[in-house]
């Protein structure tokens, strides 16, 4: 999984490592369904202080379809941990929806059984 961080913020820049870090540990047991995810965190409002830390959360699946997260909270880990939650929790449900289609496909309906002959 190639692990990609986009920031222009100098406190946000701090957290480089720690946002790699988190979500490798976040995304291990899914490793085998994500290409590339990206972090991009920015501060909306500037130095006024409140909830203005926004962390997008950007996860390319191999089947192409991505997977786009965005939180907003006091403090960058806030939103690093809530953005990544979310996009897991989304991952995870089409990954079963997947599965759950795939079975519904591949059993046979009951009307194109045949009789038994008597």
């Amino acid at each position: 999984m190639q692990v990609l961080f986009k920031s222009r913020d100098r406190e946000a820049v701090r957290m480089r490592s720690f946002a790699r870090q988190r979500i490798r540990f976040v995304f291990r047991r899914l490793d085998w369904l994500i290409s590339k995810a990206t972090v991009s965190l920015s501060d909306i409002n500037g130095p006024r202080g409140g909830l203005d830390k926004r962390c997008q959360v950007h996860v390319q699946t191999p089947d192409a379809t991505p997977v786009v997260v965005t939180s907003i909270a006091r403090d960058w880990r806030g939103a690093l941990d809530l953005a990544l939650a979310r996009a897991a929790r989304s991952i995870v449900r089409r990954q079963q929806t997947r599965v759950a289609a795939r079975r519904f496909s591949q059993r046979e309906p009951a009307w194109a059984a045949q009789p038994d002959s008597a």
